[in-house]
């Protein structure tokens, strides 16, 4: 009877690992959906009351610090097909970067990390993250679009993806320890933390879950409150998988095999699939799309790209097909000029 049970048991637990075995990705209709001249770049998808909506960065100087940049909001109603841009703003004096979605309490949040810049144009040598301000812009319907507004509790953080749990809205914010006046530079000495707020216009740090190293951080709160992470290395090493669970006081890291630059986090079924900028000596920098197995990722696409790219945006369609977007300077103009575009590309399960 014992050896009864003992082979049923791990008949069971061999199928459950079947079970959650990653499902093979088709990767179709890649195109390029937008470039006007500009740099265009740091993109992010989400479904806000039924239709689709896109954001990313467009600067005619580039992709360092400017206070010409904007961020360019789009919208869709027939599941990527064709794209409308319903907002596009800026911050006076401020590079407006790295845009990012939020669905909190029935309104659509578009948040923004700022570098100072001042009127005119600012040299890296003197890029300096204690004077960074987080700022949001936020719609009840996707039409109708606040101006940018000053997100307190967010001066000297450079502040990133966003998420929301049980009521709370959260962000990564990253700092120098004490507001340190140094050189410039997101090393090992940056912390991050985990912003919290009520209103998601009022923030305040709920823990730090990278002390040293602290970099770019994407979120996913499982079912059951937990939070789930992924990391970029300050230092430029391999990229962490991060987990914490209420009260996030105690967190866990796991380093992973490769860094991921610009990371995406997010569930698809029963499946958690991560997105970023991978590069190898062989091809240079590429944006990649993993399944996470545990610890460990398991790539299944690599997107056409090349040159400054990754900052995945991630929107599923239904069970079996979603949106990936993504920037890249892979292709050149008529003239033969390196641009810099938005993409998307369609997942299917297999």
């Amino acid at each position: 009877m014992r050896l009864i049970l003992t082979t049923l048991a791990l008949l069971l637990l061999a199928s459950a690992h079947a079970a959650e075995a990653p499902p093979q990705v088709t990767v179709s209709h890649i195109r390029r959906i937008f470039h006007n001249g500009e740099h265009n770049a740091f993109t992010d998808l989400v479904r806000f009351r039924g239709q689709l909506y896109l954001c990313f960065r467009s600067c005619p100087d580039g992709h360092m610090v400017f206070n010409t940049a904007t961020a360019i909001v789009m919208r869709s109603a027939d599941d990527g097909a064709t794209w409308t841009q319903v907002h596009r703003f800026a911050v006076k004096d401020r590079d407006t970067r790295d845009p990012h979605f939020l669905v909190f309490k029935d309104r659509l949040f578009v948040y923004t990390g700022t570098w100072w810049s001042g009127p005119g144009s600012i040299q890296p040598k003197d890029y300096d993250m204690n004077k960074m301000l987080g700022f949001a812009t936020w719609s009840d319907d996707g039409t109708q679009w606040s101006e940018p507004e000053l997100l307190e509790g967010t001066f000297g953080l450079y502040i990133w993806r966003a998420a929301a749990s049980g009521g709370k809205a959260y962000l990564c914010g990253r700092r120098k320890p004490g507001y340190d006046i140094g050189p410039k530079g997101e090393g090992d000495k940056v912390q991050s933390l985990l912003l919290e707020s009520d209103d998601g216009l009022i923030w305040k740090k709920r823990a730090y879950f990278a002390e040293t190293a602290g970099d770019e951080t994407a979120f996913l709160f499982e079912q059951d409150g937990s939070l789930l992470a992924i990391g970029r290395h300050g230092g430029g090493k391999n990229a962490l998988v991060i987990r914490s669970q209420p009260p996030f006081t105690e967190w866990s890291r796991q380093s992973l095999d490769r860094p991921v630059g610009g990371p995406l986090v997010v569930k698809w079924g029963a499946h958690t699939l991560v997105g970023g900028r991978k590069t190898t000596k062989e091809q240079g920098a590429k944006t990649s799309l993993c399944w996470l197995v545990g610890d460990a990722l398991q790539e299944f696409a690599e997107l056409p790209s090349g040159g400054d790219n990754s900052y995945p945006g991630f929107v599923q369609l239904s069970d079996k097909r979603a949106l990936v977007s993504y920037y890249s300077s892979h292709e050149k103009d008529a003239a033969g000029k390196t641009i810099t575009a938005i993409y998307l590309a369609e997942l299917t399960l297999e």
